[in-house]
């Protein structure tokens, strides 16, 4: 089974494709063209009505780097590991020895920095993984904790490499996807940790996108794409004999797999299939039998609990307004419970050592930093060992709130509102905060974004639109063909309700994204030009067409399921055109401010700027930044704050926020243009 790489609760679908990474001094706004006396009547006005804000957050504690999160064990239960950045302020994984203060930094990244790492079960060595500024060919990096060695397990020019899995019974294997041979493809390899040497396991000749080893580390489960848009489960006994098809998922259904029971008889699955919401399930891979392990009517699963060595399921998340656990293993639940009353908020375990004795635990809330403890399961006590952003602890912090509305074709849509601390929420500037993918969902917690608007004075509208993941295929496949229809007016629909309940000043309406949101930004702009006095598009398609085209290698296999969900670039080019922002420049009113990263493979340079030179040439407003040593999403520190500094005051400008001054950033990559 793979350990985890990440605090990431969620096991995401391939439809994850567009999320976003997490991303002049003018006191208030522009008042250039505004007579004196009455400009000087609104500035009084805003700075009546931002009085009783708290004071400002600096961007640094914001948007810097996290003092240490991402808290692992070692197998044996001896080493704690955790990113921090080093004396350069750049990303680095450190390492304690358990019961001792020897922290000492244990890689050595010159420039983007460390965010995802595991260990093997070896006990000496642990993996990272590392692009090139931000062009997602990652590289599995090998580090030996006692003499800090580094080698580059998968040392192919553009290949872009990935977990398949880890077992504790082959402590000095690991079996990874590579797409050496074709880069649309990736075939398993086997890894030598010892010596680094890999060996071609399998090869990809069916457009797989799962393998999935069973207790012998052998590959005995695949699923792969179909031309409609679905795509096929198939098992096979032994590596000897031939693979059988065993499930088929349409292209409006969802299924993948967990992995194999203990001993290798059942393989455990996720699915849509025969219900509305993802389940999980248990495969008999003699009988072809399923039996369901856990569901909800509504809500698809949102994560697991998994033992790390018996292979068994003990819990299943599922992520309503906030995350709800259902218990399987009756042997836990007294842990859950005891763990559950250590401090308020949503509560993970994000590793265990093998002997199953040592959790380490987060808790997330909405109004602080993430803490993670260790938790003793024999005493059940737990301690501190840190949190995440300390310097978040005391401060005047918003409160996010789980609100939901009736869409205009009767569709209950769900989202979050942050308002700021110590003003009514009345009348605001207000900012519909767009999340990427389209694929994927907003969830309840702590969110910098949304902390650094209401700090300024914004209120922050978060929508769960048609489309987002979650809420079972029904709500999901309601946003099919829907790019810049009803999973807009479901942005659109939100903008009244937050008007009408009387939060939102209506002539205050910024909109906000990446990625996906960066889209819906350009079609807000472009498709409902009246509604919005502002909008900030980091790396978001312009055009359909272009964006289809230009998708990544690696993402062809999922081609079809584009097609089924976005539109067919070959046989339907006017619809994609028709909504794609690209083409109705014209209809723009208010001013844009763009962000693009050079390196972006998801969503290229051109999306950028393309647009910008066609609102050029109509002599329309838009601000163009591009980060050089970027991709799909800001990781450096510096470009960060560069961002969201030169957003802030953009915002100021044309909504009448507040604004902490831009300052010096030195190392940003970003160019004006």
């Amino acid at each position: 089974m793979q350990r985890h790489t990440c605090d990431c609760l969620c096991k995401h679908s391939a439809l994850q494709v567009f999320q976003c990474i997490q991303f002049m001094n003018k006191k208030y706004f522009s008042i250039a063209a505004v007579p004196l006396a009455v400009a000087a009547t609104l500035l009084t006005n805003i700075s009546q009505s931002l009085a009783g804000l708290p004071p400002l957050i600096p961007r640094q504690i914001l948007f810097g780097n996290p003092e240490r999160t991402n808290p692992q064990l070692s197998p044996d239960g001896k080493y704690l590991t955790y990113i921090a950045p080093d004396k350069n302020n750049v990303l680095q994984v450190w390492i304690r020895t358990v019961g001792k203060n020897d922290d000492r930094v244990l890689t050595a990244d010159q420039k983007r920095g460390i965010r995802s790492y595991f260990w093997t079960y070896n006990g000496e060595q642990l993996i990272y993984l590392q692009d090139t500024d931000g062009d997602e060919n990652y590289h599995f990096y090998a580090v030996n904790v006692k003499s800090n060695q580094v080698r580059d397990l998968t040392p192919y020019k553009g290949v872009k490499a990935q977990m398949i899995a880890l077992d504790p019974n082959f402590p000095n294997e690991m079996l990874v996807g590579m797409n050496i041979k074709d880069p649309r493809k990736h075939d398993a390899y086997r890894i030598d940790l010892k010596t680094g040497t890999a060996k071609l396991e399998l090869e990809n000749s069916v457009n797989v996108t799962e393998s999935v080893a069973d207790p012998q580390l052998k590959i005995r489960a695949s699923v792969a794409t179909t031309p409609d848009g679905g795509s096929t489960l198939s098992v096979r006994e032994t590596t000897n004999q031939p693979w059988k098809i065993v499930r088929k998922w349409g292209p409006d259904d969802q299924g993948g797999t967990v992995g194999f029971s203990a001993d290798g008889k059942t393989l455990y699955i996720t699915g849509s299939h025969n219900a509305n919401a993802t389940r999980v399930l248990a495969l008999n891979l003699a009988t072809g039998k399923e039996s369901v392990i856990a569901q909800d009517p509504q809500y698809d699963q949102g994560g697991m609990f998994i033992h790390p060595t018996k292979r068994q399921i003990q819990a299943v998340a599922f992520y309503k307004d906030k995350l709800e656990w259902q218990v399987l293993d009756k042997s836990i639940a007294p842990d859950f419970q005891a763990i559950s009353k250590v401090r308020r908020g949503e509560f993970s375990v994000v590793d265990r050592d093998l002997a199953d004795k040592t959790w380490l635990v987060s808790y997330n809330n909405d109004d602080g930093p993430t803490y993670y403890y260790t938790y003793d399961r024999t005493s059940k006590q737990s301690k501190l060992l840190f949190s995440n952003q300390p310097k978040l602890e005391g401060l005047q912090l918003a409160q996010m709130k789980p609100i939901s509305y009736k869409s205009r074709d009767a569709l209950t849509i769900h989202g979050y509102l942050t308002t700021p601390v110590g003003i009514p929420a009345k009348n605001l500037p207000t900012v519909l905060l767009v999340h990427g993918g389209p694929w994927v969902r907003d969830t309840w917690g702590y969110d910098s974004q949304a902390q650094w608007l209401a700090n300024r004075g914004y209120a922050v509208l978060q929508v769960n639109y048609r489309g987002s993941t979650g809420y079972g295929k029904k709500f999901l496949n309601a946003g099919n063909r829907e790019w810049a229809g009803k999973m807009h007016n479901d942005l659109i629909d939100g903008v009244n309700w937050i008007v009408q309940q009387g939060i939102a000043d209506r002539k205050k309406v910024a909109i906000m994204g990446g990625s996906y949101g960066g889209y819906a930004t350009l079609v807000g702009l472009t498709f409902t030009p009246d509604v919005f006095a502002a909008g900030v598009d980091i790396v978001g398609p312009s055009n359909l067409l272009t964006l289809l085209k230009s998708i990544p290698p690696y993402w062809e296999s999922g081609r079809a399921e584009f097609y089924n969900r976005v539109g067919n670039l070959e046989k339907e080019p006017d619809f994609l055109k028709s909504r794609s922002p690209l083409f109705f420049v014209d209809r723009i009113k208010a001013p844009l401010l763009i962000a693009q990263g050079a390196n972006d493979p998801r969503v290229k340079q051109a999306e950028s700027e393309q647009i910008v030179a066609a609102m050029r040439k109509a002599n329309k407003p838009v601000e163009y930044i591009l980060y050089t040593d970027e991709g799909h999403g800001f990781a450096r520190p510096q470009n960060r704050l560069h961002f969201f500094a030169k957003a802030e005051e953009f915002l100021a400008k044309y909504l009448g926020g507040r604004v902490e001054p831009i300052g010096d950033i030195p190392g940003n990559s970003g160019v004006v243009k």
